[in-house]
């Protein structure tokens, strides 16, 4: 350092940094940053570290959560030996500390980089943007409104009414292109690419497609010194030797430890989100044997063993993409999707547009792992994402094209129950309210986080349907249909919010019908009937491509020549030399699946805790539609009352039974309370998952028990089930004279019983309708269809013991079941008039007047039930990712 300027050593988590008063320190979650702090409450640009002739200060760049110096929230302040720096919060934030280094030296040449201490775990060498010699500050991303479409004259050659495609002409314009502009090198075009053809370093050649976890020529973020005779623990927690800043890590989440003969092994301490080898879990609290060529996965960092050190690679959204050869094939041999390629740059916006049936929803299931292609490879910075989906399903986000929350909640109040289903359960309500409050923030919410999500416009919606994707903080996000719907202001809105998305550090990739946003895009990925690719490349020389001034006319050449080979014309041009040759290096390659059970991520959570959490969020939902609270009670009441209306009716018995007086009205009477509970009960769930199934598809890939799901329903509805039962009941028994004594309870406490068990099995009946269609339109034909069967089947209207199928299939029904209970109790049997006056002992056998079959009765209800949970459990299955699926 030059003479009079005071040495200072910056300490930080374990690594310390001697500074140059040469040049300043950049601090934020930005990865080209000096100083990289992976905190949700600290800012993407926080602060600057810097010399200002007289003394080393500290600057805020306007921060969400401020820069604090001994406790103090400051702007710009002055620090020295014996400072310490917390961003984000005055606490517990992220911490600077500040010491006098060992002496003052001089400084002349080329201005050095923070050096580490020796013997400390260090940073990696910057990249060449952060060892420049003079600090630039970094421009700002430009904001959406920036955006302008290119205003490019249609060049002359090109007339829209010579633009229909003929056979002979695209086959030699396929032979013979010229291109009608000159071509602008990739790397001008787009300034997040680093590679040719749109690829990062490393993400195009072959060694990606192998499977192997690469990183090209990317430096690791951090490494550490491995010590022979110490335990090396990861975790959120500070205590820990290695600190990962990142809430889907467990406090105490693994740890390295040396092995008797030298090797090194990485075990498990139970943590919730998981530790990975190689993309694939580890068991809880298990542990792996690991080499150099061994790639260990701690939510957003992985580490890589090379020689005695341990090198980090936090994943802060700079990674490169690739789809290689997609195939996908559906039953009879028909390809819907066809030698599907392209390379995604890092930071950037990808377009995908087609006309209907050009493959555009299977592409992206396939690109996310929800249905795996046939043949081919999805990488994710060169690590295969079908075979390592459990790992790296964490770093992509996905929003469809439905909503994906519950439109009843508040918005802080959805994004709260996301919150904790998503992060591990040791995370405290502080850090999560703070990530919430940060994304907010990001997504200019925080103004509508106290109003339901019905509230709010479309465009808004989308918004939050982004920001629940936001926090856990994806690298990659894709995004179906998110503009459907919504008028062309809107429209505009939401794309340069994915813009703004990608600028912030993230890679966007949207499938899209509008186009009038196209040119604020980095990359157009065109798809043809058939699902094969007719263009990729800059959207502004996409028309020309394609030799049309407008989409409209793309889009009905498309569907006038169908059969014309749009995929060759696009491989034999100039374009895809460009922008796409380098794909075909690599041969497709069939997909290998690991078992599922070593696919299959973790629980963020414990089973008990998504329960309670399901079931609250489930409550909260209910107790915000007063609506439906008002249904909840006003139905069972009103079928209560249609029971009391009917009067009793008594007669003489037969000449047989002398003085005995029969109740012809008693089956029908317990026939309307039976049949209303039915229906009651079925309404209250039968559009309960069809409602929700967006939803439900989204929160399994991201690690929801499918049983504690479907159980929260059960537990919650069948409260509700049981409180309508009491009140049907009250009201229906209310002016009726029933025995003195039942068979081991008080006569209407023991039918009350029957009619709330009927309840809960025809509860699962409608769980079922719901788990079985595809539209929540056909929930109610089905409903009307099952209350009209339970009436016919009672053994109330007719006789139906003793006839041979009849009586069978009667046993399939409830309302057989629930009114042989309430019929033991009253011993309708006896209380009812024969079916045969002249054979007045032939009964039915499932209304005998006796506690074992009341207990007969009532076991094989609640057996219903359980066999229902196992079947809707089964229809559940089929709307989750097919990778995960058991």
């Amino acid at each position: 350092m030059g003479r009079g300027v005071p040495e200072l050593v910056l300490e930080l988590n374990g690594r310390t940094w001697t500074l140059d008063p040469s040049r300043s320190y950049t601090l934020g979650r930005d990865p080209q940053g000096d100083l990289t702090l992976d905190d949700a409450r600290v800012s993407w640009r926080h602060a600057t570290i810097s010399w200002n002739g007289r003394s080393w200060s500290v600057e805020d760049h306007g921060s969400t959560n401020g820069t604090y110096v001994q406790g103090q929230r400051v702007q710009q302040a002055e620090i020295g030996p014996g400072s310490a720096v917390n961003l984000g919060n005055a606490t517990d934030g992220p911490r600077l500390d500040f010491t006098a280094g060992a002496g003052a030296g001089g400084y002349g040449g080329q201005p050095a980089a923070a050096q580490p201490q020796q013997g400390a775990p260090v940073r990696s060498a910057p990249s060449p943007q952060q060892a420049a010699p003079q600090h630039q500050p970094q421009a700002a991303p430009q904001q959406p409104q920036q955006y302008q479409p290119p205003q490019q004259a249609a060049p002359q050659q090109y007339q829209p009414q010579q633009a229909a495609p003929q056979p002979q002409q695209y086959q030699q314009a396929a032979a013979q292109q010229q291109a009608p502009y000159a071509p602008v090198p990739p790397q001008q075009q787009i300034p997040h690419q680093q590679g040719p053809a749109g690829h990062p370093p490393g993400a195009g050649g072959p060694g990606g497609a192998a499977g192997a976890p690469v990183y090209g020529d990317r430096s690791p973020t951090t490494f550490y010194q491995l010590d022979l005779g110490r335990v090396m623990r990861i975790g959120r927690a500070l205590e820990n030797e290695l600190v990962v800043s990142d809430l889907q890590v467990s406090r105490l989440h693994a740890e390295f430890r040396a092995t008797p003969d030298g090797r090194f092994e990485i075990r498990d301490l139970g943590s919730h989100n998981g530790t990975y080898v190689n993309g694939l879990p580890l068991s809880k609290s298990g542990s792996a044997l690991i080499g150099p060529h061994d790639i260990v996965g701690v939510g957003h960092s992985t580490f890589r063993l090379v020689g005695d050190r341990l090198e980090e690679f936090v994943d802060t959204g700079e990674v490169s993409f690739s789809a290689r050869h997609l195939t996908v094939t559906v039953d009879g041999g028909k390809d819907i999707l066809k030698d599907v390629s392209f390379g995604v740059p890092e930071k950037s916006l990808i377009a995908v547009i087609g006309p209907s049936g050009s493959g555009k929803s299977t592409l992206l299931k396939a690109l996310t792992g929800y249905r795996p292609a046939n043949q081919g490879d999805v990488l994710y910075d060169n690590r295969n994402l079908y075979k390592q989906f459990a790992e790296l399903r964490q770093r992509i986000g996905l929003v469809p094209q439905d909503d994906i929350l519950h439109k009843e909640l508040t918005v802080s109040k959805a994004l709260r129950y996301a919150a904790k289903l998503r992060f591990p359960a040791d995370t405290t309500d502080t850090e999560r309210t703070a990530r919430i409050h940060e994304v907010l923030a990001e997504l200019k919410l925080d103004i509508h986080k106290d109003k339901k999500v019905t509230s709010l416009s479309g465009g808004q919606r989308k918004r939050v349907s982004v920001a629940l994707e936001l926090l856990t903080k994806p690298s990659l996000i894709f995004l179906d249909e998110p503009t459907s719907g919504l008028d062309p202001g809107m429209d505009r809105d939401v794309m340069q919010l994915l813009r703004g998305l990608a600028d912030d550090g993230r890679t966007v990739l949207v499938v899209t019908h509008s186009v009038a946003e196209l040119a604020i895009c980095d990359k157009l990925l065109v798809m043809a009937p058939g699902g094969s690719v007719a263009y990729f490349g800059p959207p502004e020389e996409a028309l020309n491509f394609f030799g049309y001034t407008s989409w409209a006319d793309v889009f009905s050449a498309f569907e006038n020549y169908r059969d014309y080979d749009w995929a060759g014309r696009w491989r034999g041009s100039q374009h895809y030399q460009m922008y796409a040759a380098d794909i075909d290096a690599v041969a497709a390659q069939p997909v290998h699946m690991p078992p599922p059970q070593r696919i299959r991520p973790p629980k963020p959570q414990g089973w008990t805790a998504q329960l309670f959490t399901l079931m609250r969020r489930y409550l909260s939902v209910i107790a915000s539609d007063k609506g439906f609270l008002a249904l909840m009670v006003i139905l069972p009441a009103v079928l209560g009352v249609v029971s009391v209306v009917i009067p009793a009716e008594f007669g003489l018995a037969a000449p047989d039974v002398p003085g005995k007086r029969f109740n012809a009205k008693a089956g029908t009477i317990m026939l309307i309370i039976a049949v209303g509970m039915c229906f009651a009960a079925a309404a209250n769930s039968v559009r309960e998952l069809i409602k929700e199934r967006v939803i439900y598809e989204r929160e399994r890939a991201t690690g929801l028990s499918r049983s504690a799901y479907l159980t929260s329903k059960v537990i919650v509805l069948g409260i509700i089930t049981a409180f309508q039962g009491v009140i049907l009941c009250g009201i229906g028994f209310s002016t009726r004279q029933l025995p003195e004594e039942g068979l081991f309870m008080p006569p209407a406490a023991e039918i009350c019983l029957s009619i709330i068990v009927l309840g809960f099995t025809s509860m699962m009946f409608g769980l079922m309708i719901s788990a079985l269609v595809k539209t929540a339109e056909k929930t109610m034909p089905l409903l009307v269809m099952f209350a009209i069967v339970q009436v016919v089947f009672t053994g109330v209207l007719f006789q139906v013991y003793g006839s041979p199928g009849l009586e069978q299939f009667a046993w399939l029904m409830p309302s057989r079941w629930a009114m042989a209970a309430a019929g033991t109790t009253l011993d309708l049997a006896h209380l009812m008039p024969p079916w045969d006056p002249e054979n007045p002992a032939d009964l039915d056998p499932l209304w005998e007047h006796s506690a074992t079959q009341w207990g007969i009765d009532i076991g094989v209800l609640l057996l219903m039930g359980v066999v229902l949970f196992a079947v809707v459990s089964r229809l559940l299955r089929r709307h989750e990712p097919e990778v995960m699926r058991k």
